[in-house]
């Protein structure tokens, strides 16, 4: 290394690429930084001239060594941080080959550098306030100070590029950071980074200004330590927590940098440039802003940053994914931190809600959303703050109508902020309540899941009441309107009060008091009670205070005497200065004229006394202070001695209130409704959110939130955890643990039973789920199920339907545990089943329900050696289910049949030999039937002959057969109807599986035998059979055989029980008109139709009477039940039902709302698991998605929604559903078609689908002759989603359709697709597009003119079998000259041997159900294989394809 002497020389001003000039002593040097490799590998040179440089030539690695900062260091330590003067080409070498030289050095360079700052900056503090400082000192610190600083902040920039170049190599391809190569030694920037930071901020903060000559830091210093801090924010890892510190030190600096050395515009225009480039920096800028408003007093920069932000945004447009979004959350974090400082600017920044970007209007409105609840809240509001409260809360409520659906969600998300905060103010609380219910029927989802969120924001901070039930408010309304009504009334009736001046009333009142003067001083005796005396603590102002009320109540004795008293006490005081009176005792009318005076001064002082208070408020009140949400409402004290407002005025105000609060309740009970068809939504977050909102309006005590808390039960069903969770907490947090506790026994048990009133089936079940899941988990306390007990046991009292659930309750927990059922069963079936069971067989149902669930607690598992639980047959518990059963079988209560259904239920579930027991209970009853037979009449006539009482009535007692009550019969036929459906369930349920184990058991008992005496095991084919299984499948097979055996051929033989019961059966079904009792009827029908669940052969001998009964039958309900048991029997026994399936899609359009309904759900659940071929009968599945019955419409919207997500079922369907209900004589009406097809062709999203679609419903124009089918096939078409092939499709097609545009209505649906066409059009469609307008018009005005019809040549008549068999099934209509002829283009091509397209609605073969099942083949054919330009397409019987094959 040459010496320092040899390295400095004379020359020209070279400047350097920052252009920091150095001067020492009385000469000027440049430090020619970055100079070109001949500079640099050239020797010093003199240069001639007026300035002198230094001349750094960079050391090679060679030359920079470790022991390199040892020269520097030394001479450090000798003259201090000045040595850079002398040593600057050491650490500037480093820095040059800052990639290549080792780590070491590189951290020991650092080092040094940031100790001779250090000690610069101590030596500065003692510097700068020397006055002494010769110039050549100064030069020497000035250019020292700029070495240090330009090194320093080199480094600083040089080694976060090798940070962040270090973090890019250890992501790993897959995006995660993979485990860094430990080193040998690694210097670890991030921990020093820091403190050489808060190094640069410790010398900045001191006046280095005065070392320059012209008193003002030069920029370009200023700016190379603000870039250094920049580049640190350009780093990824900022961000972090661990580097907290270091953001804190950077903010420091650079609020330094702006507060002391003019940095403001340069860190806008920095801040502008990071936020479009780096996504990470908005936080870490939004953190530094901070510190700069608040802790440097720069609020300034915030409103520059503000007017940038809008400047650059409104420039660059094209930056919506990077630029954008960091204004945005920067502009939102900032006002979550300062929005104070940011309001005086916000006007900034409104400009931005004008602009396309719809991520920074979000970031506007979020951003005022925090003004409003930091700022701009409360009762304190000056004007001016409240108008511009007023401004911001008008902008957002016009943002929820905002064309983009994230600007209204974010709206709606801003409110429910602000209500949270109870920063709104009253006044809009019903206005918003409004918006947001109708934000509820917003097409985006996202909408209106945040409008539910509001509206229970609204309710939970609602300022009127925490209980808003509308029938009490409505109560107390009309109660409080009535008593304000009638005080009007009688204000009406009296005379307005005289209001009196105070001088005015002292002179009315001035006869009569000086004549009570007169009489006081004439020797009047004063009564005892009257008496007034002045106390010791009184002052002469209260005295005459109360002198002055005496006068206003004309107590005018009582006034006189107090003023002689107090003149005599307070003489020559206040108010009672006056002349001795007892030397005016003689003179008398001037005595009267002092009294009369100083009664005067007490009169008048009191009135001024009690007007300045008033006066006061009044001032006070001259400028009110609106109230907020966050504010209770006024409830002001009255002043002392100041008359407060009326009773009525009062009342106005309640009533008022109650108003309020009333139209509040009533229009959050309007959106109930609304809220409540989100709980089947397919977004699982929004049904969260609408059971979120029935649970905080149910502890509202709003009536309508228990149909609410019912129709998301079913919701515990589902197959979204998330949404079963929501549930279970719902009712766990509304039941279990009310208002954050415990609930009490009582308490609880009430909540439940009031859902069970009137619960549907549905309901209980899946309230039953919920119960025995608590009861599992130990939730329910023993306290409750004691009190359930106490109920059914009458300990407690309650009424009859309390009892009920009571015991559906205990049910419920047994599933979940049940010994509570086992421990206390002997006192269910004696309490329930005894002699109550006459009494209540609606309870006694519901005890055999609850007992039966013991059996479900006691399951064993398949292939268990143990068998299945049992109770023996001659329990108490059957002998009093008989004896209930029988005692009531006489009865003429309709409950009895549902609680006899029970008990045999209950007899299969849990006996030993059910089947006796039912025997003998069938013997009995059937017993007890002939018993009311007269003994002298005929058994079979009086069977054959049972009539409901009302039908014997009006007949003559002569000519009367015998008559046995209908109720006996419809008892009977229901018992033996279901003892054989449940017989049936014990063989296949009970008596299969018992075999099965008892197999096993038996094999496994002989395989161990055999072990154990050694015999060896044949390995011949039983060896294969049991590799394969079928050993044990066959052993099934036989079980399974037997039970099917025993079902069809012995059960309902004629030397079986239930044979001599199925003969009534069928003759009393058979004989409608005999029988006319509609529960006699209904019975023998569900008893008819479990007796065909048994057998197969006698299902298939009565299968046309059960479809006879499916049509024909008066009696809805009749027509329900036996389609019920239809699709019962579809599942049992399919191949019988197949042929009828016809009369089973027939009963969609039944008359009676309740068997289309029962119609509907069977086929649903038919046709979605495959048990029903789809067929042309679909279209009646589509015509009940318009029915007038609301809930069958859903249900209908609900079966195709479910259909489409089975592959391309819906499309494949869709051309017959077309077909047949545009069809005016089968089908529907025009308006209810297009519905129909709004619903159906919203499951078309291939664009395959489309594509096929468009060709089909081109093609069928040919074939449709009704103007009418000509509006609908259009229609259709402009339902498709618009593309380029659909069009080229339709352009290929065009002459299918061309005569058909003189429909108006079609000309418009056509016109419609090319609209939809021009948006987002691409360039190179647009003449397409044109193009097809163009002919749509020519076509619409005149139709195929010359023009037209010259491009294309009329086809030739086709001759031969094929033409005929055409004309034929066209029904001689087609014929050359009648109606449209085909045009074909170009040369007539050569029939193809391949397979012929054809559009057909109907299905008569096969082959062409095959081509309906292929769907998106056959309408994605090749154009080789499907000719474009076809003649009229008709129906391809099979005579015509003959036909084409001979040719």
């Amino acid at each position: 290394m040459a010496p320092p002497a040899a390295r400095r020389s004379l020359g020209t001003r070279r400047p350097g690429i920052m252009g920091l000039s150095f001067r020492s002593e009385t000469r000027t040097h440049n430090l020619l930084i970055g100079s070109s490799e001949r500079d640099r590998r050239t020797e010093p040179q003199a240069f001639e001239g007026e300035w002198a440089g230094y001349y750094t030539p960079v050391l090679t690695n060679e030359t920079v060594s470790v022991s390199s900062p040892s020269v520097f260091k030394s001479a450090f330590r000798s003259r201090g941080p000045l040595a850079i003067l002398d040593h600057f080409d050491i650490p500037y070498s480093v820095l040059s080959q800052f990639r290549t030289v080792d780590p070491a050095l590189q951290a020991q360079t650092l080092e040094l550098l940031v100790k001779a700052v250090s000690r610069h900056s101590s030596d500065l503090q003692v510097v700068l306030e020397d006055v002494t400082l010769s110039p050549s000192d100064r030069l020497d610190h000035l250019n020292t100070l700029k070495m240090t600083c330009y090194l320093l902040t080199q480094f600083i920039e040089a080694f976060e590029d090798q940070s962040h170049k270090q973090e890019l190599a250890n992501i790993a391809p897959t995006g995660k950071l993979r485990k860094a190569k430990p080193k040998a030694w690694e210097f670890d920037w991030e921990s020093e980074r820091t403190n050489v930071v808060l190094v640069l901020t410790q010398l900045v903060q001191l006046e280095v200004r005065r070392l320059w000559s012209i008193g003002t830091v030069e920029e370009e210093f200023s700016r190379a330590l603000a870039c250094c801090c920049y580049r640190i924010l350009e780093n990824p890892g900022v961000g972090q927590a661990k580097n907290k510190g270091t953001r804190d030190a950077v903010a420091h600096l650079l609020g330094v940098m702006i507060k002391r050395y003019d940095h403001m515009l340069g860190a806008t225009l920095n801040i502008i440039q990071l936020l479009q480039h780096f996504e990470h920096v908005a936080p870490v800028l939004v953190q530094a802003v901070t510190i700069w408003a608040t802790e440097y007093g720069m609020k300034t920069i915030v409103g520059e940053i503000m007017r940038e932000i809008v400047q650059s945004a409104s420039v660059d447009t094209n930056r919506e994914a990077s630029g954008a979004r960091c204004y945005a959350a920067f502009l939102v974090e900032l006002a979550e931190r300062i929005p104070g400082v940011m309001i005086p600017n916000v006007s900034l920044i409104l400009d931005l809600l004008n602009g396309e970007s719809y991520t920074l209007r979000n970031a506007v409105l979020s951003t005022m959303g925090e003004m409003l609840t930091r700022v701009l809240s409360g009762s304190q509001l000056d004007a001016s703050s409240r108008e511009t409260r007023d401004r911001f809360l008008d902008t957002l409520q016009l943002h929820l109508h905002d064309v983009h659906a994230f600007v209204r969600s974010r709206c709606v998300q801003v409110f429910t902020h602000i209500v949270q905060e109870k920063a709104l103010p009253l006044k809009r609380f019903q206005a918003l309540v409004t918006l947001a219910t109708g934000r509820l029927c917003d097409k985006s989802v996202i909408v209106c899941k945040n409008a539910i969120q509001l509206l229970a924001a609204i309710l939970a901070n609602n300022p009127f009441t925490w209980k808003l039930s509308i029938s009490d408010l409505n109560a107390a309304y009309e109660k409080e309107l009535l008593k304000l009504t009638q005080m009007k009334e009688e204000q009406k009736g009296q005379v307005p009060a005289v209001v009196l001046e105070p001088g005015e009333e002292w002179e009315a009142m001035q006869p009569e008091l000086l004549s009570t003067i007169r009489d006081v001083l004439a020797g009047e005796e004063e009564p005892e009670s009257e008496r007034e005396a002045v106390g010791p603590n009184m002052s002469a102002e209260s005295v005459g205070s109360r002198i002055g009320e005496l006068l206003k109540e004309a107590k005018y004795k009582r006034a006189v005497r107090l003023t002689l008293v107090a003149i005599e006490g307070f003489k020559g005081t206040g108010l009672f200065i006056v002349e001795d009176l007892d030397d005016a005792e003689s003179e008398g009318s001037p005595r009267e004229l002092d009294l009369l005076k100083t009664m005067e001064a007490c009169f008048k002082d009191g009135e001024e006394t009690e007007a300045e208070p008033g006066a006061q408020e009044g001032a006070q009140a001259a400028e009110p202070s609106e109230p907020s949400a966050e504010d209770p409402l006024p409830t002001p004290e009255p002043a002392k001695d100041v008359p407060g407002p009326s009773e009525q005025a009062k009342q106005e105000v309640l009533v008022q209130y109650l108003k309020d609060t009333l139209t509040f309740a009533v229009t959050i009970e309007g959106a109930i409704e609304t809220v409540g068809k989100f709980l089947t939504s397919k977004n699982s977050s929004v049904v969260q959110e609408a059971i979120q909102f029935f649970v905080v309006i149910s502890e509202f005590g709003i009536s309508q939130a228990l149909l609410g808390m019912c129709q998301m039960l079913p919701l515990v069903w589902s197959k979204e955890a998330a949404v079963k969770d929501a549930v279970t907490e719902a009712y766990r947090r509304l039941y279990l643990h009310s208002n954050g506790q415990s609930s009490k026994p009582r308490t609880l048990v009430q909540n439940l039973t009031a859902l069970i009133f009137n619960a549907t089936m549905d309901t209980i079940k899946c309230l039953e789920q919920l119960v025995s899941d608590f009861v599992q988990k130990g939730e329910v306390e023993p306290a409750v199920i004691q009190l359930l007990w106490e109920r059914l046991t009458e300990k407690v009292a309650c009424s009859a339907e309390e009892r009920r659930a009571a015991v559906i309750l205990l049910g419920m927990a047994a599933r979940g545990e049940p010994e509570i059922v086992c421990s206390n069963l002997e006192t269910l079936f004696t309490v329930g089943l005894g002699a109550r069971a006459k009494q209540d067989y609606q309870l006694a149902r519901d005890i055999c329900l609850t007992i039966g669930k013991i059996s479900l607690g006691k399951k064993v598992p398949p292939g268990g050696g143990a068998a299945p639980f049992r109770l023996p047959r001659d329990h108490p518990l059957f002998a009093h289910l008989s004896e209930a059963v029988t005692e009531g079988f006489a009865s003429p209560s309709p409950h009895w049949r549902p609680f006899a259904t029970a008990a045999v239920g209950l007899i299969y579930q849990l006996a030993e030999t059910p089947d006796r027991l039912c025997c003998d209970l069938l013997l009995r009853c059937a017993g007890l039937l002939t018993d009311h037979i007269a003994p002298g009449e005929d058994r079979e006539q009086a069977l054959t002959s049972g009539q409901s009482p009302e039908g014997s009535e009006g007949k003559d007692c002569a000519d009367s057969e015998p008559v046995l009550p209908a109720y006996l019969l419809t008892n009977l036929v229901s018992l033996a109807g279901h003892v054989g459906l449940q017989q049936m369930v014990h063989l296949e349920r009970a008596v299969g599986p018992e075999l099965h184990r008892r197999r096993m058991f038996r094999e496994q008992r002989e395989a161990k035998e055999k072990s154990r005496k050694g015999k060896a095991k044949d390995a011949s084919a039983s060896a294969i059979e049991d590799e394969l299984g079928l050993a044990e499948a066959s052993a099934e097979d036989t079980e399974a055989e037997l039970v099917r055996k025993i079902c069809d051929v012995e059960l309902l033989d004629d030397g079986q029980l239930l044979s001599a019961f199925v003969p009534l059966i069928v003759k009393i079904c058979s004989n409608p008109g005999k029988y006319r009792d509609p529960d006699l009827a209904s019975a023998s029908c569900l008893a008819l139709c479990k007796m065909a669940m048994v057998s197969h052969d006698f299902c298939e001998q009565h299968l046309r009477l059960l479809f006879t009964m499916l049509e024909k039958s008066a009696q809805p309900s009749i027509r329900s039940n036996t389609m019920v048991a239809l699709g019962d029997l579809s599942f049992r026994f399919p191949n019988l039902i197949e042929p009828w399936t016809s009369h089973l899609y027939a009963r969609l359009r039944d008359s009676a709302p309740c068997v289309r309904r029962t119609a509907l759900i069977v086929m649903t659940h038919l046709i979605l698991k495959d048990m029903v071929k789809v067929k042309g009968q679909i279209s009646e599945m589509a015509v009940l998605v318009i029915d007038e019955d609301e809930g069958i419409a859903v249900l209908a919207r609900s079966f195709f929604n479910e259909l489409s997500n089975k592959g391309n079922a819906v499309y494949n369907l869709l051309p017959d559903i077309i077909s047949r209900l545009s069809d005016p004589e089968c089908g529907v009406g025009e308006e209810p078609f297009q519905t129909i097809m709004r619903q159906m062709f919203s499951y078309i999203t291939k664009d395959k689908q489309t594509e096929s679609l468009v060709e089909k419903l081109c093609q069928r124009f040919r074939t449709a002759k009704l103007q009418r089918q000509y509006r609908d096939l259009a229609f259709c078409l402009a339902l498709l989603p618009a593309s380029d092939r659909g069009l080229r499709k339709m352009q290929e097609n065009f002459e299918c359709f061309a005569d058909k545009l003189t429909e108006e209505a079609v000309y418009q649906h056509l016109m419609g697709i090319a609209g939809k066409l021009h948006r987002g059009i691409k360039p190179e469609l647009k003449v397409l597009v044109d193009e097809f307008e163009q002919r749509l018009t020519r076509c619409h005005r005149r139709g195929l003119d010359d023009g037209d019809a010259g491009d294309v040549v009329t086809q030739p008549a086709v001759k031969g079998p094929c033409r005929a068999a055409a004309d034929k099934q066209r029904g001689g209509r087609a014929r050359r000259g009648d109606g449209p002829v085909t045009p074909r283009v170009g040369k007539r091509r050569q029939p193809s041997r391949k397979g012929c397209v054809t559009f057909s609605s109907n299905e008569e073969t096969e082959e062409e159900e095959e081509e309906e099942s292929d769907g998106l083949e056959v309408g994605a054919l090749d154009s080789e294989i499907t000719p474009k330009m076809t003649s009229p397409i008709q129906r391809a019987t099979r005579s015509t394809r003959s036909c084409a094959k001979r040719r």
